[in-house]
């Protein structure tokens, strides 16, 4: 069969039947194989190639199997000790951990205390039965010492073996090497080792689906199989998987030939042999699986590797040897990214559990492991590799604005990518598919889709930096919604959190609405919780007392939650309770409480909140009443770019329907002090890149439809919101004077950003500033002229809540309930 006749098959979807795959074998169209392989690695993973930063633990080299390649297994006269210590083990971890390693790589020989004595003694003496009861314990201490992750290669295993190591490792693996039981005769490579007999590998390799464990396997080549054989092998690696889905990675290791060894003078594969292995597996296996060769026993042909369609180099330290292949050292990983780039790929950094099982953690680690693991990941899969955290104070990181500055090599940009992009420059809609592929950008492409966005930024918005004076006033922090990410809402259990109940007087709101007034304010932002003693009167009165003390105070207030809730209670529709609200004096709503348009997301962090239908029905009406809209995404928590696409997609359709969204603002959640975080069930929010790229992905998904595109500096910081501006974005949002929602979350920004400080970062960037309304129209020179020359702030008054009205927060109130059963 050859490789040309394969290509609709491979690509219609359509795996190859066993049949089919066997009939590989005596394909010698090895460039042909390569071109089918290279093109499905490329359709999944686009640009980028991965590896793990790692620490080589070589806990013990005793081995019961006496495999006649091998130099990893020492006999007991080769060693000082029989196993490391926990210090030994600890110092190589810490010196890993100091330079970005993330793996424990355990590897181990074969039960040694089985065969050896001294084992026996030496576990004895420190206390334990077997040599995996002392993985399970070293395991555990490098966990709980240094975050590190452990993989773990501890041999063949039982069921309840496995299931001791999964709580202290993230992922496992066992070579499978091959199938066949003639190398296992005498005068063959696995004669006299009873852990290399097929059978038995296998069914740990099975058991290991049966207990959830991401485990590593593949085959060696080049020790006397043939290449029916490697495909034997692979077949039944495929058969595993195919029943419990979890190899997550398919090692071709190539045999080297080891001085010391019965195998010295074995020739080795040739490179031609090697290719066409690679090629092969992933033309059986497809586009999802991870193919993996080891660069290190390649050395000068890493290209050809990943042109063969490898998508990942393994583990690689840059700290420790590789004990099974000594005489092969590690290539600088520095290096390693640069062969990678020669064949247009991104090296990018995995952990040792790979991102679609990460991402998984409910299914694929023991509780133990998803908490730590979550905090390590972006919305990828992949590590957090900087330590910026939405609303702290840290500077953007150096080294990401480093690259984004850097000229861009086109041959790393992916061709559909490209594609995407250019079709979004020319204003055509594009999918579900293709704004999923814009936020999964690495390395280069980051850069080209951040600075597409800010020629269409140039286009359609010159270079104006739009921002509004303006002073948030959050009425009562008290809320009887149990919303997952917010730390700003308060009820009686979350009063340890940052702030105490409290409730605004009327007076207060009209001391801080003049003030802002006098302060050259333009707006008033009036957001609050869902306090059960407020109806929608409420809403109507406060809107009241605004207006009757500063007439021509442009008022933006109440989430689509607000009004809904507030239609509900005063039992009126959403259309004729906003018509009532408008004619009270509101100017404007947010669109805020949209958190991800997308009820699997809100199902996890706003369950009881109102749904994405809900959500757009408020907004919408409230266009169709002639109140214009803001709108919002709060991304980084259990989300991930499919549900980002989907969000950004419904804001598209809603404003093609109405023309009514003033501007869109991505808002990355601050996790630091949110219930969610806290109980370990959230990312740490977005990554920076994540951050950057939600704003120019929505300049190019939404261009068009919505032209302006704010960044929130409370959320960014002055680094962050001036990355952001060149991203895409091109507005400042406001001056805010107050701002609790995001502070109470653990932000260290929030209060007041001057006009002159807004101006002064505004120009810094040799951009224009300029003051505007809330919907984006002129503001007066007396206005402006106020907003320069305002006084200092005076302190706030929050009115704290009564105990006994705290208390009375855990009760079942009908408003509650009538509310939250329509929601529900």
């Amino acid at each position: 069969m050859k490789a040309k006749n394969m290509d609709s098959s491979v690509f219609a979807g359509n795996p190859l039947s066993d049949e089919q795959a066997l009939k590989l074998a005596s394909n010698t169209d090895t460039m042909g194989l390569i071109k089918v392989a290279r093109d499905l690695r490329d359709s999944k993973f686009h640009n980028i190639v991965t590896y793990s930063r790692k620490v080589f633990i070589p806990l013990t080299q005793l081995c019961r199997d006496v495999c006649h390649y091998c130099t990893f297994a020492k006999s007991p006269r080769e060693m000082n000790n029989p196993y490391l210590s926990l210090e030994q083990v600890l110092s190589s971890v810490r010196e890993g951990q100091s330079v970005g390693c993330k793996e424990a790589l355990f590897t181990l020989g074969e039960k040694p205390e089985e065969r050896y004595s001294v084992a026996r003694i030496a576990l004895a003496e420190m206390g334990f039965a077997s040599t995996l009861d002392y993985v399970a314990h070293i395991a555990q201490s490098v966990h709980d010492e240094t975050g590190i992750l452990p993989h773990i290669n501890a041999g063949c295993m039982s069921r309840e073996e496995i299931d001791q190591l999964r709580p202290v490792s993230a992922s496992m693996g066992l070579m499978l090497e091959t199938v066949s039981s003639r190398l296992c005769e005498k005068g063959m490579p696995h004669y006299g080792s009873p852990d290399k007999d097929p059978v038995r590998r296998l069914e740990t390799i099975r058991l290991a689906g049966e207990a959830r464990v991401p485990f590593t396997t593949g085959i060696l080549i080049g020790i006397g199989e043939t290449r029916m054989e490697r495909i034997e092998s692979l077949l039944a690696i495929r058969k595993l998987h195919l029943e419990y889905g979890h190899i997550q990675e398919v090692i071709i290791q190539n045999f080297r030939a080891k001085a010391g060894t019965k195998m010295v003078l074995a020739p080795e594969p040739n490179l031609e042999d090697l290719l066409w292995t690679i090629a092969v597996t992933r033309i059986i296996f497809g586009r999802e699986m991870n193919i993996q060769a080891p660069p290190n026993l390649s050395p000068g042909v890493l290209q050809k590797l990943i042109d063969a369609g490898i998508n990942d180099w393994g583990g690689v330290s840059p700290v420790t040897p590789d004990f099974v292949n000594p005489e092969a050292p590690w290539p600088q990983i520095e290096k390693l990214s640069r062969e990678s780039a020669l064949s247009g790929k991104y090296l990018q950094q995995r952990l040792t559990i790979y991102p679609e099982y990460a991402l998984e953690g409910e299914v694929w680690l023991d509780e133990t492991m998803r908490t730590p693991v979550l905090k390590m990941l972006d919305a990828d899969g992949y590590p957090r590799t900087d330590d910026w955290i939405a609303g702290n104070v840290k500077d953007a990181p150096a080294d990401f604005l480093g690259e984004l500055a850097e000229p861009i090599d086109e041959s790393m940009l992916a061709v559909d990518l490209r594609s995407i992009v250019e079709r979004a420059m020319r204003g055509e809609l594009l999918s579900e598919e293709d704004i999923t592929r814009l936020f999964q950008a690495r390395g280069p492409e980051v850069a080209y889709v951040c600075n597409k966005a800010d020629d269409l930024r140039k286009l359609v918005n010159g270079d104006t930096v739009h921002y509004v004076v303006n002073r948030n006033i959050n009425y009562t922090n008290v809320c009887y919604f149990k919303c997952q990410f917010c730390a700003f809402s308060k009820g009686k259990l979350s009063e340890n959190l940052r702030g105490r109940p409290y409730a605004l007087d009327y007076d207060e709101i009209k001391r801080r609405s003049i003030e802002a007034w006098e302060r050259g304010a333009t707006e008033v932002c009036l957001q609050g919780g869902i306090h059960p003693e407020y109806t929608g009167q409420t809403y109507l009165d406060i809107l009241k007392v605004i207006k009757s003390i500063t007439p021509d105070m442009h008022i933006h207030a109440f989430s689509p939650l607000e009004v809904w809730q507030g239609a509900k209670t005063l039992g009126t529709t959403v259309k004729e309770f906003l018509i009532r609200l408008k004619e009270a004096g509101l100017s404007s709503l947010p669109g805020t409480a949209a958190e991800i348009l997308d009820d699997e997301v809100r199902t996890v962090i706003c369950r009881d909140k109102i749904n994405t239908h809900q959500w757009l029905e408020v907004i919408e009406t409230a266009h169709e009443v002639g109140l214009q809209t803001t709108a919002t995404i709060m991304f980084g928590h259990v989300d991930r770019p499919k549900h980002w696409a989907r969000h950004l997609l419904l804001l598209r359709d809603l404003q093609e329907r109405t023309g009514g969204i003033t501007e869109f603002v991505p808002l990355p959640f601050v996790a630091l002090n949110s219930p969610i975080f806290l109980k370990g069930k959230a990312r740490m929010g977005p990554t920076f890149r994540e951050t950057l790229l939600m704003h120019a992905v929505a300049r190019l998904a939404l261009h068009t439809k919505i032209e302006n595109i704010q960044t929130s500096w409370v959320k960014m910081g002055e680094e962050g919101g001036a990355a952001c501006l060149n991203c895409g974005a091109n507005d400042l949002g406001g001056t805010l004077m107050n701002e609790t929602i995001t502070r109470s979350a653990g932000a260290n920004h929030g209060q007041e950003k001057t006009p002159q400080a807004m101006e002064q970062l505004i120009r810094r960037m040799g951009r224009k500033p300029k003051q505007r309304s809330t919907n984006y129209g002129q503001v007066s020179s007396d206005r402006i002229k106020s907003s320069f020359t305002a006084d200092n702030l005076q302190d706030v008054i929050n009115s704290s809540v009564p105990r006994k009205e705290r208390d009375c927060l855990s009760k079942v109130r009908l408003v509650r309930s009538q509310v939250k059963a329509d929601l529900l």
